[in-house]
């Protein structure tokens, strides 16, 4: 096991692995254990009873969270005409077509969600051994194919998260920073986790919530009681 910091191990001492705590307790206690100088990202892990190499069990979306995660992210928009202006009147941060084809293939990555109408998909395809493993490929899943591009950018600039399954069955989302205020990011969490009850596979057997654990960017993970949600 990789040597944990002094002031991780100060920080796991408040945590008791053996407890499932409430969702309020839980997010006062990831506050309490943050070890970083910096203004830390709260992210939220899901074990679920699913089977990833299943087909009809995976899951994957994207959820507006009510008070956003504290970070802008950056869209690249690929559009033409019309929609590549409503694309700029939404407030996209860029749009173009082949041009940032061309970039992204000579390693320009300044941006952080990439939405594309499906018009352009064949060309955006190319990209797909660059952006499948950064986990950028626009997905008519997580609404980010459409043609709908003002709705895409409105959502994303609104604090909208992806969430996909792993192979291990995790899923892993990001709900805030440790600045928000409690309800903020118990509201956030709550949000999440009834998405991720509603788009439970029908296929998937047995126990379907397995484990629920926050933590901060460098803190421990501390369990939580699904039934205090």
């Amino acid at each position: 096991m990789a040597k944990r910091g002094k002031k991780y191990v100060e920080a796991a001492k408040l945590v008791d692995r053996t407890k499932a705590y409430s969702v309020a307790e839980a997010i006062e206690l990831v506050k309490k254990t943050n070890t970083t100088k910096f203004d830390a990202s709260v992210e939220v892990a899901f074990r679920l009873g699913v089977d990833p190499k299943k087909a009809d069990q995976q899951i994957r979306g994207a959820v507006v969270l009510p008070h956003g995660t504290g970070k802008t992210q950056r869209v690249l928009v690929f559009a033409k005409g019309e929609k590549a202006k409503e694309a700029e009147a939404a407030g996209a941060d860029f749009v173009g077509d082949t041009d940032f084809i061309d970039k992204i293939s000579k390693g320009w990555f300044d941006f952080d969600v990439i939405v594309a109408t499906p018009d352009m998909m064949g060309e955006v395809g190319k990209l797909g051994r660059v952006l499948g493993p950064k986990g950028l490929m626009p997905n008519p899943k997580t609404g980010t194919v459409t043609f709908d591009v003002t709705k895409a950018v409105n959502e994303i600039k609104a604090g909208k998260v992806e969430y996909r399954v792993d192979k291990s069955a995790n899923i892993h989302v990001p709900i805030g920073k440790v600045s928000f205020d409690d309800q903020k990011l118990i509201e956030n969490l709550t949000t999440i986790y009834e998405t991720m009850l509603k788009v439970k596979p029908s296929a998937a057997k047995g126990t379907y919530m397995k484990n629920v654990a926050v933590s901060s960017t460098m803190g421990p993970g501390v369990k939580v009681d699904a039934s205090t949600f």
